[in-house]
Parts: structure tokens; sequence; C-alpha cells
């Protein structure tokens, strides 16, 4: 972990790959209020549980659901979605996409080997696909005639809200 311009870490993943992914100014100051990183020797451990070990996938995704849990009285909506590691992950992924950062670029901050991992990316946002067709039909000339919005019925509404 470089703390410092350019700020950096190491990460170590699954199939034993290292990558190096940028860090926020903020970041790098949170982590450096950690008494891990602020008084830890090189090399030692961020995240440890509660024996001084490295904190596991389990550790940190029971981390997660506690904190998930605790946000419900003031987020309710949270309470219907099942929130895991990867649906954070998922959703940085999305974020980069959506901000217009190269599909390429967060291959590499995801530690994809292929580009077509990190296509299913660009299957999943429907706001981009939005607005691809409409910079299509404005491109194109093509202007909806007499339309009118679209207004879902109460049970359409009622059924989506079930889910």
């Amino acid at each position: 972990m470089h703390l410092t311009p350019p700020r950096q870490v190491r990460l170590h993943g699954k199939g034993k790959k290292d990558r190096l992914c940028p860090l926020w100014r903020d970041t790098a100051q949170a982590l450096l209020r950690l008494p891990t990183v602020r008084d830890g020797a090189p090399g030692a451990f961020v995240f440890v549980n509660r024996q001084g070990q490295p904190l596991t996938r389990d550790g940190a995704a029971y981390l997660l659901q506690k904190y998930v849990v605790a946000a419900i009285p003031t987020a309710p909506t949270l309470q219907r979605r099942k929130i895991t590691p990867h649906v954070l992950r998922h959703s940085c992924a999305v974020a980069l996409l959506q901000s217009g950062v190269d599909v390429t670029v967060i291959r590499d901050y995801l530690g994809h080997a292929s580009i077509a991992t990190t296509s299913r990316y660009l299957t999943t946002n429907l706001q981009m696909k939005r607005e691809a067709l409409e910079a299509f039909w404005k491109r194109a000339g093509i202007e909806p005639t007499n339309a009118k919005p679209w207004q879902p019925s109460a049970d359409l509404l009622a059924f989506l809200a079930s889910l």
C-alpha cells in the first residue's frame, strides 16, 4: 500500500493474481486513521479479525451484512435486497462504466483475465442502453410523434413492489 502520491494499493485476489489499484486521497486519509496502518509494521495486514488474523472473505461478508442490518431502520429497502461484497464490486464497475471509463480499464481494475468477462457489465446497464438509443434517434432525426408518457397500472406497481 502506498498512501502518498501516487496513492495505490496492491490487491492479491482470486487466482493468486495481483493488481495495482489507485486510491482516492480521501481513502488514503481514512486508511491512515486505522490503527493497523498508523501503528502497523510494513507488510502488516490492514483489515484483521478479533484475533488479529487477516480478515477473510467470509469475515468481510459478515461485517457487511452486520452493517446492512444496522442500516435497515434508516433505509428499509435494504431489507428486500441481498447485499454482498460482490454486489458492491458490481455496483462499482457499473458506476465506472456510466461515468465513461473504458471497459478495458474496468477489466484491469477488476482483475479480469478476459474482456469478455467484463463485457457483461455492458449488457446489464439499461440506463446506458436508453441513452444510446436516444442519441441514435436524435442523430437520425427520429422524433416520437404524439408520444404520451407511459403510466403503469396500479396492479403492475403493486406486483413490482412485492418483489
